[in-house]
């Protein structure tokens, strides 16, 4: 028990700075990204004491953190999806999810939803802070122009702008794999 607690302890003084970089850069409020961070090591421990040991620590502790992420939007999509939903071009009901196929959906949809979810992230670390920190709070977490021009103190033609280039880089990131799901 002894040992067990230092491995533990010893992996998430190890992985703790990296880990808590890779959660801000996806979650802007400050302390929502602390949340995650503080139930992924949670994890790591309950999942000691269960017995069940982690091989590879590193990797495990990303792939909880990028899991408990996706939890939050979804909850928060849910709660801006239930106030105002945003319409698409023909007048229906406008969810991300709807972009990406159903989990539920079979292994190859599974395969394809992963590669393009890492395929997000990657393009999302490519942008610029200012840029990523717009793009995830108005797009994953339903925070207005407006809130994000009140918390921030940065004018809503600035948080505009900063989303335009976030969304040309994403567009232009992401093509070549919409291509290719596209001729399969």
């Amino acid at each position: 028990m002894v040992q067990q607690d230092q491995q533990i302890s010893e992996a998430i003084e190890r992985e703790k700075p990296r880990l808590r970089n890779f959660i801000r850069k996806r979650v802007a409020d400050q302390s929502d990204a602390e949340d995650i961070l503080q139930e992924v090591f949670y994890e790591l421990v309950e999942a000691y004491r269960m017995m069940k040991p982690v091989e590879q620590v590193t990797a495990w502790l990303f792939r909880v953190a990028r899991n408990r992420i996706t939890d939050l939007f979804r909850s928060r999509k849910r709660e801006t999806s239930a106030e105002q939903p945003a319409p698409s071009e023909d007048g229906e009901e406008f969810q991300w999810e709807d972009l990406l196929p159903s989990p539920d959906a079979g292994p190859e949809a599974a395969y394809v939803r992963s590669v393009l979810v890492e395929e997000m992230d990657a393009a999302l670390d490519e942008l610029p802070e200012e840029q990523r920190e717009v793009f995830v709070a108005h797009e994953f977490q339903g925070y207005s122009f407006k809130e994000l021009a009140e918390q921030t103190g940065i004018s809503v033609n600035t948080l505009l702008s900063r989303k335009r280039y976030a969304v040309l880089h994403l567009r232009q990131r992401l093509q070549t794999i919409y291509d290719d799901f596209r001729r399969v």
